[in-house]
């Protein structure tokens, strides 16, 4: 739009005043989209500020979650690919217990160094940084007390009580999170991974005030799994 600008040039003998008037209100007509423009990008920015600092206050109110889950996951055509249960508990900082019962069973546990993902049917444990995780994974962000892990995310308002986190990594497995409240209690996730493929997953008698207790976050490798470090 500036280059636009910049190339009018004016000459005696090639503007008439007519003409001349009409290249003055292009000028100005162009400066006037720039500044609204620049205006309108300032407004969205600041927009995803306070939708970011609007969240982040919400989740900061959260310190425990203990609840059981259902997951409905589908395809880009809405298509119902499974469904299952578990149980969740969450406790600030870092630690997690995410227990998937049906239709397989899986098991992912954190206790703020490691994150563990465990899958008896093939008798194998990975094992990751928790801190390198997070970076990837914005689901663990309801875990964090760092303000600076948010730097990764974009956050819009879907609504009164629905917000977005989009990553900026381009090369996310996970594309987006969105998050549900009800009356300021977190009640859904809905989770896009990189395939294209919806987790939708509805928290139930969910408890915010009870400390779930530390032995949930400790993992233990049973006898005869194999394990995978990728530390």
């Amino acid at each position: 739009m500036f280059e636009q600008i910049k190339s009018i040039t004016f000459s005696k003998k090639a503007f008439s005043l007519p003409m001349l008037i009409l290249s003055l209100a292009v000028v100005s007509t162009s400066y006037a989209q720039i500044k609204t423009e620049q205006s309108t990008e300032k407004l969205d920015n600041q927009k995803l500020t306070s939708s970011k600092q609007l969240l982040m206050a919400k989740l900061g109110q959260i310190q425990y979650i203990n609840a059981k889950f259902s997951q409905v996951i589908v395809d880009e055509t809405s298509e119902v690919l499974q469904e299952g249960k578990g149980l969740l508990s969450i406790s600030k900082p870092n630690l997690v217990y995410w227990h998937t019962t049906e239709p397989d069973e899986t098991l992912i546990v954190s206790d703020g160094k490691d994150l563990w993902f465990y899958n008896p049917f093939i008798d194998q444990v990975s094992v990751y940084s928790f801190t390198n995780s997070i970076a990837n994974t914005p689901v663990l962000l309801l875990t964090s007390e760092d303000p600076t892990l948010w730097d990764a995310y974009q956050v819009s308002q879907q609504g009164t009580n629905s917000f977005l986190i989009h990553s900026l990594d381009v090369n996310s497995q996970v594309k987006s999170l969105e998050l549900t409240f009800n009356k300021d209690k977190l009640s859904k996730l809905s989770i896009l991974d990189s395939t294209g493929q919806m987790s939708h997953i509805s928290l139930i008698d969910v408890d915010f005030t009870t400390k779930p207790k530390e032995t949930l976050f400790k993992f233990n490798v049973p006898e005869g799994v194999m394990v995978d470090d990728q530390r």
